[in-house]
């Protein structure tokens, strides 16, 4: 193997420093020592589904088009999957070239493209992913004993000694699954990604000694695959960083509402609460006895929603006291008819909102452009002006600002993609604030989450032919241009990122934007998944 691209999610200093003072990562420690590592600048929005993509294609949100867990028509939503990413990976780029490839549980790669080699998807592909070539799981799973996407155990409240446990099965499934690959297919590009190092902390914010674990089984892995594949150069890099949160969730559409900006109506719900399991609430009738008092199942939905648990541990929690059946039968008029806690952005009679949180922004519902827009097109940037001012305007109860910046999406994104994201980009004060798309009741509540992302992530290159790389500024849209610099092939031209200094530049040239089929829609466990993280 020529170039090995290890992805560890969320690592970052704040998270390694510890356990390299500890001697914890020998193997990651003994790859940053002698070779270059550093921070890593990640790219606004610095979330999963939208990071990966700008690292392995080199481009930013506005060319390749991932913006948020999940794309949009109209009003209508979907979780994202690579049909949504419109530009090359750069393993795609590498088939081009007649480099062979393995990749392996990278986010946002499933149905992947064809390519000489193997994939197998990772994070928002369902458990059991169309992977290339077709057959290949069932062939992994065989050689390797098992290999899952997801854990088995569904809810973040599960037994956190049965949670470690998945945790660390799933990281050796990723490392043998590679190496498995690795041997078969003898590729000279291998791209392996570790996810759990990003869900432990999402499921047990602040819990170090398991956080350690995990990133203990990940460096095994790292040692075990280097040492199996004799990589020539190794680069690993995560997509952002993650830490402690000391302020507050901010709810950034019940703040628009007081200004006029949002409507708000109890006749469905936006993606913060009914997605995960619409279909089954509307037409599910299995479960509990039909002499079960629905009020109860509405005192529990209401309750649980005002606590802001997510609809996979409500459903969990109610089919555990016998009472899923009978919500699912009553839950439409529930939602409807509860409490304030249950009102929900209504999009085609707003003039802006919050879609989704981790957009870290604001979208405008604009005639023309969104089925039923309310702003007129001449007047979008009068409009748009005055509302980033009044975002701008945003205090915390202590008096100081809850973003650091309110930008123009022009000054954050470029590209044929762009109107696809939001309209305003939104920076939390040194992401300390959480941003909530929730509406109703108070501006500011303690952060759901206790940790979450932040925008420096960890980047180290070495290997035997690694050169002397300068790592400092490094960005995330540097990854996929120095990777393809390691194996000699030209960049894409509308490559964001550069090449880091060292590495001999490959040229540029003209490569196809990706032309995928319509989006079809995401699975309930994939769903379901995203909901038990805290994303919808």
């Amino acid at each position: 193997m020529r170039t090995l691209l290890v992805g560890v999610d969320a690592a970052c200093e704040e998270v390694l420093d510890p356990l390299f003072a500890a001697d914890d990562l020998p193997n990651l420690a003994s790859l940053a020592d002698g070779g270059s590592s550093g921070p890593l600048e990640s790219q606004l929005p610095p979330w999963t589904p939208s990071a990966w993509p700008s690292l392995y294609t080199g481009t930013n949100p506005g060319k390749h088009g991932a913006f948020s867990f999940l794309s949009y028509e109209g009003y209508d939503w979907d979780v994202l999957d690579s049909r949504s990413v419109r530009e090359p990976a750069l393993w795609e780029v590498l088939d081009a070239h007649d480099r062979s490839s393995v990749v392996v549980n990278v986010p946002v790669t499933c149905p992947p493209a064809p390519i000489d080699g193997a994939v197998i998807p990772g994070f928002t592909a369902p458990e059991n992913p169309p992977c290339h070539p077709e057959g290949i799981l069932d062939e992994v799973r065989e050689a390797v004993g098992d290999y899952r996407v997801y854990g088995a155990s569904e809810f973040a409240d599960a037994d956190r000694s049965e949670r470690r446990g998945e945790y660390l099965d799933l990281v050796r499934m990723r490392g043998a699954a590679f190496r498995y690959l690795a041997d078969r297919f003898d590729p000279e590009f291998g791209f392996v990604q570790f996810q759990g190092t990003d869900t432990v902390v999402h499921d047990f914010p602040g819990d170090r000694d398991l956080l350690g674990d995990v990133y203990r089984a990940v460096d095994a892995e790292l040692g075990e695959t280097i040492e199996a594949c004799d990589p020539d150069v190794v680069v690993v890099a995560s997509d952002h960083g993650i830490g402690p949160y000391d302020g507050y969730e901010f709810r950034v559409n019940e703040y628009l509402r007081r200004a006029g900006y949002v409507e708000t109506t109890r006749e469905g719900s936006s993606p913060s609460w009914v997605p995960i399991w619409q279909d089954e609430l509307r037409e599910g009738a299995d479960g509990a006895d039909d002499e079960t008092d629905p009020s109860l199942a509405d005192r529990a939905l209401a309750t649980a929603e005002s606590v802001g648990l997510s609809p996979a541990r409500v459903a969990d929690t109610l089919d555990r006291v016998g009472l899923l059946g009978v919500a699912k039968r009553v839950a439409p008029a529930s939602l409807r008819t509860a409490s304030g806690a249950n009102e929900a952005v209504d999009f085609p009679n707003s003039t802006a909102y919050c879609r989704l949180p981790v957009e870290l922004g604001v979208r405008l519902n604009v005639e023309g452009r969104d089925p039923e827009g309310v702003v007129p097109a001449d007047e979008y940037e009068s409009v748009r002006s005055a509302l980033m001012e009044y975002l701008r305007s945003a205090e915390t109860p202590e008096g100081d600002p809850v973003y650091d910046a309110v930008l123009p999406r022009e000054d954050v994104f470029h590209g044929p993609e762009v109107e696809s994201g939001v309209d305003v980009v939104t920076v939390p004060a040194a992401f300390d604030h959480l941003s909530s798309a929730r509406v109703g009741g108070d501006l500011f509540a303690p952060p759901d989450e206790p940790w979450n992302h932040k925008l420096h992530g960890y980047l180290a290159v070495g290997g035997p032919d690694a050169p002397d790389v300068d790592v400092t500024d490094a960005h995330l849209l540097d990854v996929a241009p120095t990777v393809l610099a390691s194996l000699g092939v030209p960049l894409s031209d509308r490559m964001d990122g550069r090449v880091l200094p060292a590495f001999d530049d490959p040229g540029m040239r003209e490569y196809p934007r990706a032309d995928h089929a319509s989006h079809g829609r995401s699975t309930a466990d994939v769903q379901n998944r995203l909901a038990d993280l805290g994303y919808l």
